[in-house]
């Protein structure tokens, strides 16, 4: 290893409240060209015990320090890389602090930085202390003030706040001045400086107050801003009447930026945002692009409250913010479109991706021990099990006891930083509930096991259930988790057996809720008995995924497939499909041929949709949903060893056997949604497009080369949107390796869209995605023109995608596809080490691999370590991973 084996780490169990309040920071940035200058006057008081101030700054020039006015020399503070410590302060003084920056030259993208033509910021979690020296810390909150000079070409120039001067200086440098009058962490701050076009429209809140929305982008943009507006305006709302929670500055503005390394920042009245979460047309988005911008939208609109005017008291807490906040947002797409479908969607996530992350070396707690570098935890487990515990909680106190714990919890730490169990004790308290016990979802990593068991007699159901979690790193031993489970129970006509009159008992808490019995499992084996019931009862367990937990129930393919076509909760009804079509791909790992049971069911599934010629979007989303197979990546959770190869020729003759022997009615569930009217993005539209796009990759099993390529033209030629154009080229890439056809409609994918950035990216993404994407043709992608390593987009579009969604190739045998990501990872960590280290992280799960695999991702992980100059962001991903 090299030198950074020495970095620090930071652990929960160390903190220590600041010893100085920053009660206010007023900031003066002088743009220029290749240099800013940035004034930071700080009037602090003392509240510990300790005269000395530490102030946290990286790669910043220090020109001078002051404490009240009076300039310090350089033998009256202490100067390192990382920090300015002011000595002998008074209990109350005004430090000021000039420093020099060069956002020109900031690939990292943190802090201030330079994007195509712009000056923006990114502060969270800690690029603060990359414009100034601070106490870059979430539990120091400071009014701030904030002054911004540029010359003419920058006529556009803001801050977090209201506007409260603005003028034209006698040299003709523009000079305006933002104030922000709710106290805000320094991961809060916001500046945007640019020449940009604006989008502008007005909400008035629920108390009658009028509200100025604004959005900015770079002027080529801003046409495809008006999806993001509505959006905004939908959020808004929203979130008065669910949560009560009503906007409380006069502006609230978006900014569009190409380079971005998150997908959005909530900045106290300033969300700056990249691209592809704000941007929105027929022909530069598609639906799924649709639904994340209205989602994204309303996750950074709900931070001002579950973020913003509450903030988390450290890092460690992250998840009390962001996991709060995702299943806010969650709340908010399911009311705005299918509440089953995006349920499906976010547990589907959870499986493929989060549970991969628990199961491995770097698993975590949804609150984290400890840590290096804090960008290495904006993780699946903190933001999508964090979203689940806050679930959990809605759903052991009720909708209604939650939504007054929501208020307790906003009015009660309204401009503190807080944590978890304040969290939690606000549950407590207005809902009566003990969830003592339930912290531990915070502190314990790993994903809990249910091993169910079910015996019938003398028309008494028993289940059995016992729960466990593995080790994790830190943690061998793990104590029993407050576990909600809601059970449902089916009579052989699909008719809910369960009501108020349902005759049950169990060793722990069981409730009756509507259609579904709610058990609270606390210890490690309860069982729970429902009596009186007929002869023939199947079982709905874990309905609407009560909890983030994995399911060992042995249940025969005829339970399964009545499940999936008769439970009325629609998550159950797609679980159910998905178990069975999870066993399928294993038997057919030994199995040539396909049970025939599989077909019954997706032919049973077709000719009910073939029949029912006015379905809701619901219907069509939930049908799209459970007619897709799992991919990949699901498939690898659902095994101890993954074989690559033989899970992707099961999954594949799966898919080929479903395409040929189902053709005539895949063809007809084409046509039947094959829309005649113009694009629209409403939830109708776009699910009869989810099920004519899912009946297109189905039916291309089928068809001859000549046959396919006239179907594929002709539907390419009629598309007026990109979902549609964009499904037809994922087909004609996927179906033969080079074809004439895949050519034919790369290029005119390419050259209808080479202006639009995000077309672009959906371009490249195709191609490193498809099934013939080997290390070969990812060298041509990264050396094309439009490609570069400094733009994150272009990034997650070739890279990312290449090694966690085409895993036949980035596994490929001969290590290839280890090898490139390895070279760019290290190309990376000095350009932009938070890439480098998300690019990192799929060789980090090698243990799970099968064969020469292991060995091969294992050793090329080594190289990566044996780096000089490793980034913190890397060195903590890589070494974690080979211990």
């Amino acid at each position: 290893m090299n030198a950074t084996n020495q970095l620090a780490v930071t652990r929960l169990e160390d903190y220590r409240p600041p010893d100085y309040d920053i009660c206010s920071t007023d900031l003066r940035f002088e743009i220029g060209d290749g240099e800013t200058v940035v004034t930071n006057r700080m009037r602090l008081e003392r509240r510990g015990s300790s005269g000395e101030l530490v102030l946290d700054g990286q790669e910043v020039e220090l020109l001078s320090v002051s404490v009240d006015d009076r300039e310090l020399g350089s033998n009256e503070y202490r100067l390192d890389s990382d920090s300015l410590t002011l000595i002998g302060l008074a209990d109350e003084c005004q430090v000021t602090v000039v420093t020099k920056i060069r956002p020109e030259q900031n690939t990292a993208l943190e802090g201030l930085y330079k994007s195509s033509g712009m000056y923006c910021t990114q502060c969270e979690a800690e690029g603060f202390r990359k414009i100034t020296y601070y106490q870059d810390r979430p539990d120091v909150l400071s009014v701030f003030t904030t002054t911004i000079i540029a010359d003419s070409r920058y006529p556009v120039l803001l801050s977090n706040g209201n506007l409260t001067a603005d003028e034209r200086l006698d040299d003709g440098r523009n000079k305006v001045t933002w104030s922000d009058p709710f106290p805000k962490p320094s991961y809060l701050f916001a500046l945007v400086a640019g020449d940009l076009a604006l989008l502008e429209d007005t909400f008035v809140t629920a108390s009658g107050r009028p509200v100025t929305l604004k959005i900015y982008s770079e002027p080529h943009n801003i046409d495809q801003c008006e999806y993001a507006m509505e959006a905004l305006k939908r959020s808004m709302r929203w979130d008065e009447e669910a949560f009560g929670r009503e906007y409380d500055l006069d502006t609230f503005m978006i900014v569009a930026v190409d380079d971005f390394n998150m997908g959005a920042m909530e900045n106290k009245g300033l969300n700056i945002f990249n691209t592809s979460c704000v941007l929105a047309t027929p022909e530069t988005a598609t639906d799924q692009s649709y639904l994340r911008v209205e989602a994204v939208v309303a996750h950074e609109y709900f931070h001002n409250w579950s973020g913003n005017r509450v903030t988390c008291r450290d890092w460690f807490q992250l998840s009390l913010k962001e996991g709060f906040t995702v299943f806010r947002d969650a709340e908010f797409s399911g009311d705005m479109n299918s509440r089953t479908v995006k349920r499906i969607g976010d547990v589907n996530l959870l499986r493929s991706v989060q549970f991969a992350e628990d199961a491995g070396p770097l698993a975590h707690p949804v609150r984290p021990a400890s840590y290096i570098e804090i960008s290495n935890f904006y993780t699946p487990t903190v933001y999508e099990k964090g979203a689940e515990v806050v679930r959990m909680v809605h759903t052991i106190v009720g909708a209604a006891a939650f939504r007054r714990g929501s208020d307790l919890y906003f009015e009660r730490y309204d401009g503190q930083a807080v944590t978890t169990e304040d969290f939690l004790a606000a549950m407590t308290e207005a809902s009566g509930a003990d969830l003592s016990q339930f912290q531990r979802w915070y502190d314990q990593a790993g994903t809990p096991s249910l091993h169910v068991t079910s015996r019938t007699a003398d028309g008494t159901l028993t289940l059995s259930i016992t729960q466990s979690c593995p080790a994790t790193p830190g943690q061998p031993e793990k104590a029993p988790f407050h576990i909600p489970i809601g059970i449902g129970l089916l009579d052989d006509q699909g008719v809910s057996l369960v009501d108020s009159t349902l005759s049950c008992e169990s060793d722990s808490e069981l409730e009756i809720r509507g259609d579904t019995a709610l058990l609270h499992l606390k210890s490690e084996f309860s069982e729970v008995r429902f009596a009186d019931l007929p002869e023939q009862v199947e079982v709905s367990f874990l309905r609407g995924f009560t909890a983030p937990v994995k399911v060992d129930f042995d249940r025969s393919n005829d339970s399964l497939s009545f499940l999936a076509t008769w439970d009325s909760d629609g998550f159950s009804a797609w679980d159910a499909l998905q178990t069975m079509l999870v066993g399928e791909i294993e038997q057919l790992g030994v199995s040539a041929t396909v049970t025939e049971g599989v077909v019954d069911l997706y032919e049973a599934l077709l000719d009910q949709a073939l029949a029912n010629t006015s379905a809701t979007a619901e219907e069509n989303f939930l049908l799209a949903a459970k007619l897709a197979i799992p991919d990949e990546n699901y498939l690898f959770e659902q095994v101890d060893q993954v074989d690559v190869d033989q899970i992707c020729s099961a999954r594949d003759r799966l898919r080929n056997t479903l395409g040929c022997r189902l053709a005539d009615k895949w063809r007809t569930l084409l046509e039947a949604n094959d829309l005649e009217s113009a694009y629209a993005p409403d939830s109708l539209s776009m699910s009869r497009r989810a099920l004519k796009n899912c009946a297109l990759g189905y039916l291309v099993e089928d068809l001859d080369s000549e046959t396919l390529s006239a179907l594929l033209k002709g539907l390419y030629e009629k598309a007026d949107n990109l979902t549609d154009r964009r499904a037809i080229l994922i087909s004609a890439v996927n179906i033969e390796s080079d074809s004439e056809l895949s050519r034919e409609l790369l290029r005119d994918f390419y050259d209808r869209g080479q202006d639009q950035a995000l077309v672009i990216n959906q371009w490249f993404a195709v191609q490193s995605t498809g099934r013939y994407c080997n290390s070969k043709t990812l060298d041509m992608l990264l050396e094309h023109p439009a490609f570069t390593l400094e733009n994150p987009n272009k990034v997650r579009s070739v890279l990312s995608l290449f090694a966690t969604h085409n895993p036949r190739n980035f596994h490929a045998i001969d290590g290839g596809g280890y090898e490139l990501i390895a070279d760019n990872v290290i190309e990376l960590n000095g350009i932009n080490p938070q890439m480098a280290a998300s690019l990192a992280k799929p060789l980090t799960r090698w243990r799970r691999y099968a064969g020469e695999r292991r060995l091969l991702m294992r050793n090329t992980l080594g190289r990566i370590s044996t780096v000089d100059k490793l980034s913190s962001d890397v060195y903590e991903i890589v070494t974690k991973s080979l211990v």
